[in-house]
């Protein structure tokens, strides 16, 4: 049976909440036009060819930290308290400007997770709504995806439905383990709920913009390629988070006038020193 709310107790007001911003700084008023209307932005450059191998090889020692302490390529979740490198992309000021011109001045990131598909993997990332996970209200996160690979159709890139934001919350069910899904929800017959999907084909160092109301997946990685990508979920201070979901943020740029969000520092050592 459907599943109208995950988690119904806690009453959350999920609905899009359009962009209104006159004067943006990084983006142009057409990829604002495009978000309201269709949920994502996607491709938006950020970093040289360089800079990305930089964060490739960093990722990569951590990725080995994690397989030899019995972990998997999904297992680096949530570690931005602990990982200099991972808060300083956070805080980083080209991703910022873009996330600035959708959330405002004041920018709380919440969450990261790198999501590593390896060569050959039958996992896939069933279609879903992030919001739906989330104890927080109202839905306003806004998801950075950044390619630390290339991303193509091939690899198991990230495919999103255009417009299934504008739907609020959409019933799903419980994943089966057939489905091989790295998460636990599947929203079935995707397409019903808007446009043609789009995949999420770019360069590393490129990143997408996406709402946490917009349906999304990935199929599995049927290439000789890996495809990594680090997710960044930053909220503006009037959202609220419940169970305790606010103890792991950093406040990336402006301030928390509430003072509801933990704000961490930046960290003294890696999680492989």
């Amino acid at each position: 049976m459907p599943i109208a709310d995950a988690l119904p107790d806690l009453k959350r007001k999920l609905q899009f909440f359009p962009v209104e911003n006159k004067n943006p700084s990084k983006l142009t008023q057409t990829q604002i036009q495009q978000f309201n209307q269709k949920g994502y932005i996607c491709p938006l450059d950020v970093f040289s060819e360089s800079e990305i191998t930089q964060h490739r090889v960093y990722f990569n020692r951590l990725m080995e930290k994690v397989l030899a302490d019995g972990g998997n390529s999904y297992s680096i979740n949530g570690w931005h308290t602990r990982c200099a490198g991972i808060h300083d992309l956070i805080t980083e000021d080209r991703i910022l400007d873009y996330v600035q011109d959708l959330l405002g001045e004041n920018l709380i990131c919440w969450g990261t997770h790198y999501f590593c598909k390896l060569p050959g993997e039958d996992k896939q990332v069933s279609w879903h709504q992030d919001a739906s996970y989330w104890p927080l209200s109202p839905s306003k996160t806004v998801t950075v995806w950044l390619a630390i690979d290339d991303t193509s159709i091939e690899n198991g890139a990230m495919t999103v439905i255009p417009k299934s934001h504008l739907h609020g919350q959409i019933a799903f069910e419980r994943s089966t383990a057939e489905e091989k899904n790295v998460l636990s929800q599947t929203v079935l017959e995707p397409q019903q709920y808007g446009d043609t999907p789009v995949h999420f084909e770019m360069k590393a160092g490129q990143m997408s913009l996406h709402s946490d109301l917009l349906l999304h997946g990935s199929e599995p990685n049927t290439s000789d390629r890996r495809r990594c990508g680090l997710t960044m979920r930053f909220v503006p201070p009037d959202v609220h988070a419940a169970n305790n979901w606010n103890q792991r943020a950093i406040i990336a740029r402006g301030s928390d006038p509430n003072g509801h969000w933990v704000h961490n520092p930046r960290p003294n050592e890696e999680a492989f020193s």
